[in-house]
């Protein structure tokens, strides 16, 4: 069938280019299935207080652990869903953190089938209107763009933690004609379709979706964390994050965990925890150098 798709769009993008990125995107915005919630997920996720938002007519599941000021936002990655920082929220609610999280368009507990990187930064600014200022944001795999692109329209945001993150949107494209394949002709349609549609009349939108441009005022200090083993997203687009925000970033690379088992190691929850720990919503002092952590540090290479 990949095989069959493949072929069709090639032939088309000769001589359809429209057609042939209309169709090409929806396949590149459709989930890789809507993984189940795990059972060691089920008790977390039960405590929370559950919202609804509406994004191009895809109903969005929203969930709030407690009920104070600032609370710390999670951006799930792709074919993902919000439960699976099920540890996470344990370990921020410990800290007195309050937390809000969602589900996208066609994960998890939401409705629709297709979730684009305009469906992420639209929740993420319905949330930040519900809820007010964010003291932190963590963010998994392509939740890591959507944050830091969401963030160049002026949300602030003291601390982000992007974990096995994606540095820029071309990357994702690259990926998309991987798996397929396709050829050039299709992902030149392919980002004519972004260009013309889903980011219409925004001037210079690629170098938006790239993170490693010009990096805004916020967040004031990221903590990157990344699998050295990493088979879905490679270790180079956090370097490449990692080199771009200079001072403000630490990077850790772990190994053994991979993409996904990384949300659940210990060292990597406790890392984050202490990284947000300083945070001046905390009541506390803003904390040492640039990204100063414990735990999976004893590991960073």
């Amino acid at each position: 069938m990949a095989a069959l798709v493949s072929v069709t769009l090639d032939i088309t993008a000769r001589v359809a280019p429209g057609l042939a990125g209309k169709a090409a995107f929806a396949l590149f915005i459709r989930p890789l299935g809507r993984p189940p919630l795990r059972p060691a997920e089920v008790e977390v996720m039960g405590r929370a207080e559950r919202g609804w938002l509406t994004v191009n007519g895809a109903s969005v599941t929203t969930y709030r652990w407690g009920d104070g000021p600032r609370p710390v936002l999670l951006v799930h990655g792709w074919s993902s869903r919000a439960s699976r920082f099920a540890a996470f929220v344990e370990a921020l609610r410990a800290q007195g953190h309050t937390v809000v999280a969602f589900d996208a368009p066609g994960h998890g507990e939401s409705g629709g089938r297709a979730a684009s990187i305009r469906d992420f930064r639209e929740i993420i600014h319905g949330l930040h209107r519900e809820h007010g200022e964010f003291s932190a944001i963590v963010a998994h795999s392509i939740g890591v763009l959507s944050t830091l692109f969401t963030l160049r329209d002026g949300i602030r945001v003291e601390r982000v933690v992007g974990i096995g993150g994606v540095a820029h949107f071309d990357y994702v494209i690259e990926g998309f004609r991987r798996s397929l394949p396709v050829g050039p002709a299709v992902v030149r349609a392919l980002r004519g379709h972004v260009e013309s549609r889903l980011f219409a009349g925004v001037p210079d939108i690629w170098r938006r979706l790239d993170a490693r441009v010009d990096p805004g005022p916020a967040p004031e200090r990221i903590l990157l964390v990344h699998d050295a083993e990493d088979d879905t997203t490679a270790p180079a687009q956090s370097q490449a994050l990692a080199e771009s925000y200079g001072e403000r970033a630490r990077l850790i690379e772990t190994r053994g965990l991979g993409h996904r088992r990384i949300l659940r190691d210990p060292e990597v929850v406790a890392a984050t925890t202490e990284f947000l720990a300083g945070m001046r919503s905390r009541g506390g002092p803003a904390g040492g150098p640039a990204g100063e952590t414990g735990g999976a540090a004893a590991r960073a290479g």
